[in-house]
Parts: structure tokens; C-alpha cells; sequence
């Protein structure tokens, strides 16, 4: 593997000082909500994690388009980094949405809309890797893995917009209310300050495991490279 940059190796240490930092706001400057008490502190990392995780769903998509057009195996590599890393926040997303749900909701899980969508969205990402391995031929499975994640990329909006489309007890926390929502809440100046931090530490951090998963990736296929190259 070559060296790693110094851009990615700041990124690194920035990373963990700003999942700190959200960390103090979110524990410790942060007001404690009167009703829900404590767990409404997991809030700003389930938001946090769901936004980039979403978001990393749609860029995937994106990168689908663009191997279909250049063929280049490059933006697949790409694509399975994003996945990988978007499917790790999204599982971390609904672990802590659960967390918060038993004392919010008195259960772990309910199918409400918002739940369902997004633990489909999950299982189709899963299903992403599986379906892959099953293919040896890399142009194949970088076009089969392009056409999977461009059609997967629909769940992620529909996740998204699933407490605005649909009758949900869950609580709509960007640009609007949901008067049905159990365990929804008004933030106050501090809580907003948290929230939004979260929100940017989270992306920085997605972006510096992106990168990692990236360089990682390409060091793997060198080495299959030289295995097949010793096969010969």
C-alpha cells in the first residue's frame, strides 16, 4: 500500500477530535430533555449517523451512473467503499434509534413506517455484498453491483421521506412536526448547537473512512493482481 497521505492522516486526527467534541456537547452542554430525560442525548448520533448514511446511499447511486458510463473500475471500487462505510453508520443508526425506542416507546422495535423502510434499506445493502461474491468476473460483478445500488439507491429517499408520507409515531426532527409522533420534542439553542455539530463531525468522519476504504480497496486489488500474475 503507498504511503498515506498527509491530507488523510490530518483527516484522521481531525476525525477523532470532532466525534469528541460531539460527544462533550451532546453529554455535557447539552440541556437534558424534561420528558424522555437522558436517552434523548443517543438523538444526536442517530441523526448524525442516519445523515450521512443516507446521504452516502444516494452519492452511491451516483457513482453507479458514472462506471456505467466509463466502464472504469475505478468508480466501482469507489461505490464499494461508499456502501461498506454507509452500511456500518446505518446499522449504528438503527442500533441507537432502538435504544432510544424502548423508553420512548416502551418496546425496541415496532414496524412503524420509518423503521420498516429503513431496516429494507439495510437488508438491500446487505444483500449488495452477498450478491457480489457470487460473481468472479470484475467487469460483470462491477456491472451487476452498478445496476443493483442504482435501483437500491431509491430506498434511501423513501426511508427519508417515510415519516412525512405515511401515518408514523415517529418524531419528524428536520423541516417539520408529525402531530401522531410518541417521543417528539422541541430543541432549544444548545440542543441545536449539538445537533448541527453532530451532523458535521459525522460527514467529516464519513469522508475520512470513505478515503481509508478507498486506499484499502486498491490495495487489495493489487494483490490479486500479483495472485494472478504468480497463477500464470
Amino acid at each position: 500500500m503507498t504511503p498515506k497521505p498527509l491530507v488523510l492522516k490530518i483527516l484522521d486526527i481531525v476525525s477523532v477530535l470532532l466525534l469528541l467534541a460531539a460527544t462533550h456537547l451532546a453529554v455535557f452542554v447539552a440541556p437534558t430533555e424534561k420528558v424522555m430525560g437522558n436517552v434523548q442525548r443517543v438523538f444526536y448520533f442517530h441523526v448524525g449517523t442516519a445523515w450521512v448514511a443516507l446521504i452516502g446511499f444516494v452519492v452511491t447511486a451516483g457513482l453507479s451512473v458514472i462506471y456505467l458510463v466509463t466502464k472504469n473500475l475505478k468508480w466501482d471500487r469507489i461505490q464499494v467503499a461508499a456502501v461498506e462505510v454507509s452500511v456500518v453508520f446505518f446499522l449504528i443508526t438503527i442500533i441507537l434509534g432502538s435504544i432510544w425506542a424502548r423508553p420512548a416507546w416502551n418496546t425496541w422495535w415496532t414496524w412503524d413506517p420509518r423503521l420498516t423502510t429503513a431496516a429494507i434499506t439495510e437488508l438491500i445493502y446487505i444483500a449488495y455484498f452477498m450478491l457480489r461474491q457470487g460473481i468472479d468476473d470484475p467487469n460483470k460483478r462491477a456491472r451487476f453491483g452498478a445496476v443493483y445500488a442504482l435501483i437500491g439507491g431509491l430506498s434511501a429517499p423513501i426511508t427519508f421521506f417515510a415519516i412525512r408520507l405515511f401515518r408514523t409515531i415517529h418524531p419528524v426532527v428536520i423541516a417539520g412536526s408529525n402531530a401522531e409522533a410518541e417521543g417528539n420534542f422541541s430543541m432549544t439553542g444548545d440542543m441545536l448547537q449539538a445537533f448541527f455539530f453532530a451532523l458535521f463531525a459525522f460527514t467529516v468522519i464519513f469522508i475520512d473512512l470513505l478515503w481509508n476504504r478507498i486506499r484499502l480497496g486498491a490495495a487489495q486489488e493489487k494483490v490479486e493482481e500479483m495472485k494472478m500474475k504468480a497463477a500464470w
